[in-house]
């Protein structure tokens, strides 16, 4: 398994991982804000058990890359429009209607699996680190086994391979005989044409010697006839 300081050190383990957002509710449950999306500061804080300073300061060491992942902060007219759309976004979050603030900093699920990836002093945030870990631990098992089944898929081809360059000339003998009995099949059927030219041939000759026979036979039966009346 990969050690946990991978995640708190190397910026491109924790953008490896960063998809894996379904890992949060697993270890404690989200309180969102009512638009279902984000989380101020102090539900950050809340949901790590440490102090807004402590989520105050990481965001300051941290901003470009938290920023890349979600968090924003609203101000002037984006702040009003989001607060008349949210109005139960006090400093609490629990109270009927905004308290007036110049800004607003919006966390992202994003943003909170990127602090918990930062932080070092939450037992919470270890926790999803230790379920990140885990995941990319069986995600790595997975393609391991994967990698092993193509192997073998491609060792199996590598013998069908074989086999078919040992079965080449056997289809080429084969191939030169079905050739063979072609050519012997076409001159057998130009031999049963000829035959069959000649006995139509035959036939017409028979016609005619019958046709013949018939005048004959019919010439002697009239000679016949003429003795017979002498």
């Amino acid at each position: 398994m990969p050690p946990e300081a991978a995640l708190l050190e190397s910026r491109t383990m924790r953008d490896s991982v960063m998809t894996r957002v379904e890992v949060l509710d697993k270890v404690k449950a989200l309180r969102l804000l009512p638009d279902g999306v984000h989380l101020t500061t102090d539900g950050v804080a809340r949901y790590f058990e440490v102090s807004t300073d402590v989520i105050r300061q990481l965001t300051a060491r941290h901003r470009a890359e938290l920023s890349e992942n979600g968090l924003h902060v609203l101000r002037g007219s984006d702040l009003r429009e989001y607060q008349s759309d949210n109005l139960s976004l006090s400093s609490g979050e629990g109270g009927s209607y905004p308290q007036r603030r110049s800004s607003l900093t919006l966390h992202t699920r994003r943003a909170v699996l990127n602090i918990a990836m930062l932080l070092r002093d939450s037992d919470i945030a270890r926790c999803v680190r230790t379920y990140l870990l885990d995941a990319e631990e069986g995600w790595r098992e997975g393609y391991a086994s994967l990698d092993r089944r193509v192997t073998d898929v491609e060792s199996c081809l590598g013998r069908v391979g074989v086999a078919l360059q040992e079965l080449g000339p056997v289809l080429n003998r084969m191939s030169y005989r079905l050739d063979s009995l072609d050519r012997r099949l076409d001159a057998t059927n130009q031999v049963v044409a000829a035959m069959s030219n000649r006995l139509c041939e035959m036939s017409d000759r028979i016609d005619r010697v019958d046709a013949k026979v018939d005048r004959v036979a019919q010439q002697v039966g009239e000679l016949r006839r003429g003795r017979k009346r002498r």
